[in-house]
């Protein structure tokens, strides 16, 4: 099977930090590396995150490795070679990561957009049986995000939780997850009004339409507020007190905590049973999947903050 990977992909790379336009696709980039600890993967499918265009804007240049840059974190393919090292993977996986284990400092050069990509053993899962490429490509960075702050904040059964952002990548995951896995007592979200019924079918008890009233108006307060968009001034009004605020953009403040996020393909591996069983399921944005050529279309959609869920690439290798 090796002897049949090229020597030159298909990739959207840019050269230099910017906007969209910056993004070119290259037809004959060299396929990258495999080191010791990591296997190649045919990627499948890819999608899309924040991180990226924040990122390809240079909003973290001093700690990010130098361009060209082949973006993409989120990656779900098949394995076709695996370095000296590897010991639970073999050629043929079906497999899914996000393949960054430090999202900000020094990101990897030839990332998920791209015919192929190297990634670390202990970044990846076997992709769940019961999802297909474009599904799982759409977890791991979000639902590692959702995950990892939830148990940062301490959440457990029993408590409440507020969703700032809930038709997001994140934010989606957040819901699913606060109820299926770790048995919230109650949720509540927030979304623009054609998203409140999504926010219901998600697991939410209260969806508020932030177009039309302020969730820090509640007469309740929450032990953990979770903040998906930036709002955190607001959202240290409605948390109890002893509880937390848990930001995934924006600063630390003495009573919120930010974190960034590290990847982990035992967190995916965990979760595994819950989105076997569809306990929890992956959100893809119905203007998608784009296609691999359209990744430039994708990302402007992204920038828009408008996608419900995520915004996938699919198929990268069809």
């Amino acid at each position: 099977m090796s002897s049949s990977i090229p020597s030159k992909m298909k990739a959207w790379v840019y050269n230099e930090y910017g906007g969209v336009e910056v993004l070119k696709f290259e037809a004959d980039f060299p396929v990258p590396e495999v080191k010791d600890d990591q296997v190649l993967v045919k990627v499948v499918a890819a999608s899309l995150n924040p991180v990226d265009y924040k990122r390809r804007l240079g909003n973290f240049k001093a700690i990010d490795s130098k361009p060209p840059t082949v973006p993409g974190y989120d990656v779900a393919g098949v394995v076709v070679k695996v370095g000296n090292e590897v010991k639970g993977l073999k050629e043929g996986d079906e497999v899914y990561g996000d393949i960054n284990e430090n999202a900000l400092e020094q990101p990897k050069r030839y990332g998920s957009l791209a015919e192929y990509t190297s990634v670390e053993e202990r970044l990846l899962a076997l992709k769940p049986k019961n999802l297909d490429f474009a599904q799982a490509a759409s977890l791991p960075l979000a639902i590692e995000t959702a995950y990892e702050g939830l148990e940062t904040a301490g959440f457990s059964a029993g408590k409440s939780i507020l969703v700032l952002g809930g038709a997001g990548g994140v934010g989606s995951l957040v819901i699913q997850l606060a109820k299926q896995v770790f048995g919230a007592s109650k949720i509540a979200a927030t979304a623009s009004t054609s998203k409140l019924e999504f926010l219901k079918s998600l697991g939410a008890d209260l969806a508020i339409d932030y177009t039309k009233e302020n969730f820090e108006d509640l007469p309740e307060k929450f032990d953990v507020v979770y903040d998906a968009v930036g709002q955190e001034d607001r959202a240290l009004k409605v948390v109890k007190e002893g509880g937390s605020v848990l930001l995934i953009v924006g600063a630390k403040t003495p009573t919120g905590f930010s974190f960034v996020l590290t990847s982990n393909g035992e967190m995916l591996k965990k979760l595994n049973p819950f989105l076997e069983s569809g306990k929890v399921k992956p959100v893809l944005d119905p203007k998608g999947p784009f296609p691999f050529d359209k990744v430039n279309e994708a990302f402007a959609y992204l920038e828009t903050n408008r996608a419900t869920g995520k915004v996938v690439i699919y198929p990268i290798n069809p």
